[in-house]
This record gives C-alpha cells, structure tokens and sequence, in this order.
C-alpha cells in the first residue's frame, strides 16, 4: 500500500487530509515525498504511524504525548519499561478526571433537585440561579 495520495491516506484512518497535514508540521508524520506532479505521496511507514497515532489518541493520550511515545519507539535505548511507565502516568491522568467527573455529576444532580422542572418559568430554576450567583 505504497504512494498513496493524502486523500487516501487519510481515508484509510479515518481522519480529514487537514489532520494530515497538522499532524506533519507537529512533526508526528515525516514530510511526505511529492510526486512530479506536485502531490504529496505516503508510503507504509506513514499509515502506520498514523494509526498509531489514532489509536493512542482513543486511549486519551494527548499529541504531545504521543509525540514522546513515538520518539521512545525509536530510540534504541528505551525498552518496555518506558512504555509502561506512561501508561502508568496516562492512567493517574485518568483516575484524576474520573474523579472530577463524579464530583460534578454529583453537584449537578444537587443542583438538579432544586430545579421545579416543565412548565415553570426560568426565574425558579435552580440550576441557572446557581450559575447566576454572584459570590461576595
């Protein structure tokens, strides 16, 4: 599957030729070779790198994060451990925001309590009186 043009490439992963061409000056594709017609042409390498790059993003990892995993994929030195070790980090990142998104289900569900719900005017709502409170 060599010399594919962006708009394949990108279809092949399910992304937009705009994601392409970000994730190539974010550095995280290599430059793509060019046609003598001008048009960009990707070989293997760069399919799979953007799987992979999709597919540690549906993880939660962010690009800056997946940018580092990617550069301890090529370095000789790094072993599994590294790996491992930002999965560990990634998975500390996503106990904190499961975390916070429990406190505020929690705090919304309360907020949803106080609010009279179909048929009354806006002015009884709890949860938009809430927002609307100044704190002096």
């Amino acid at each position: 599957m060599t010399g594919l043009n962006i708009g394949k490439l990108a279809k092949a992963c399910g992304v937009k030729t705009d994601t392409v061409r970000y994730y190539e000056r974010l550095g995280l594709l290599a430059p793509a070779e060019h046609s003598e017609s001008g048009y960009r042409k990707y070989g293997k390498e760069s399919l799979k790198r953007l799987n992979f790059v999709r597919r540690a993003q549906t993880l939660g990892f962010t690009l800056e994060e997946i940018k580092d995993l990617l550069s301890l994929s090529e370095n000789s030195e790094a072993d599994c451990g590294d790996i491992r070790e930002r999965a560990g980090q990634k998975i500390k990142k996503i106990e904190g925001k499961i975390t916070d998104l429990k406190r505020m289900k929690k705090s919304l569900a309360a907020l949803a309590e106080y609010c009279p719900g179909k048929g009354r005017p806006l002015s009884e709502c709890g949860i938009l009186n809430h927002f609307y409170e100044e704190n002096v």
